[in-house]
């Protein structure tokens, strides 16, 4: 029956993108101390975010397999990444988010907040439709299906009028070359997101290390800021401070209590 319940609430926070707690105790006949206690479950397995008086649909969009496929991948790492992003923000900033899974969990950390996303990516723009803490700019152009990104010349286009204050991007591999994603399209866009940012700062899991991927994004040294999760190898923590890179290690040690709690570690 919970199971059931669950499901019934998850499916209403995501037709409306935010549904109050009151209304949801009302229509499932239930009290509204069982509904925080659903709430808690969802957010802690990610579909949904607690906020006062009900919660955001956080989920990913259900029409794009491939995107929900990798959220799920090193998922720990990349909320460990995302978390410490989500610090590197100011109330009243500006930020641009491409499409990947470790900038949507970022995307997560920040709705509600008060700053101004712009994005690339359908999955991310979801998150902000329902929430009035802040602005949302839509990039538009081509969409990639699979993923749920728009890219191509028009996104391009659009994003050379802008001027953002940080761009969070996500990659496929980082080796000695540089920085890679799998799609030549995505990278002439996130190309053109570094050039519309006051500081780039690319979101990567240990796991992507000495990997490379279809196309080149940039070199190590072309982009300001690296966030990482603390598998990350001592040969690349030098590598990263010579090409003149900004490190910040997100440590996730055990508390006395077993419970786990991100902490950050900057690398100068």
């Amino acid at each position: 029956m919970s199971e059931e319940r669950r499901a019934q609430v998850l499916e209403l926070i995501r037709q409306r993108g935010f549904a109050a707690l009151t209304d949801l105790a009302q229509e499932l006949n239930v009290s509204e101390s069982t509904i925080r206690r659903d709430l808690d479950f969802l957010e802690e397995a990610g579909g949904a975010q607690r906020t006062h008086g009900g919660a955001f649909y956080t989920g990913p969009t259900p029409h794009l397999p491939h995107f929900r496929q990798r959220q799920y991948m090193q998922s720990e790492k990349k909320r460990q990444v995302a978390a410490a992003a989500a610090a590197l923000v100011e109330d009243g900033d500006v930020v641009l988010l491409d499409g990947g899974s470790t900038t949507f969990e970022l995307a997560r950390l920040l709705v509600g907040r008060p700053v101004q996303v712009i994005t690339n990516s359908l999955p991310v723009a979801n998150l902000f439709t329902s929430s009035d803490g802040g602005d949302l700019i839509l990039l538009g152009g081509y969409v990639h299906l699979r993923t749920g990104v728009t890219l191509g010349p028009y996104a391009n286009e659009m994003l050379r009028s802008l001027n953002v204050r940080r761009a969070f991007i996500s990659v496929a591999g980082i080796t000695e070359r540089g920085y890679f994603n799998s799609n030549l399209l995505l990278v002439e866009t996130e190309q053109a997101m570094q050039c519309a940012a006051e500081e780039t700062i690319v979101l990567a899991d240990s796991t992507k290390f000495g990997h490379q991927s279809l196309a080149l994004l940039c070199e190590l040294g072309k982009i300001d800021h690296l966030v990482v999760d603390s598998g990350i190898g001592e040969d690349w923590r030098d590598r990263m401070k010579q090409a003149g890179v900004k490190l910040t290690i997100a440590e996730l040690p055990q508390g006395n209590n077993g419970d786990q709690t991100t902490t950050i570690q900057k690398c100068d």
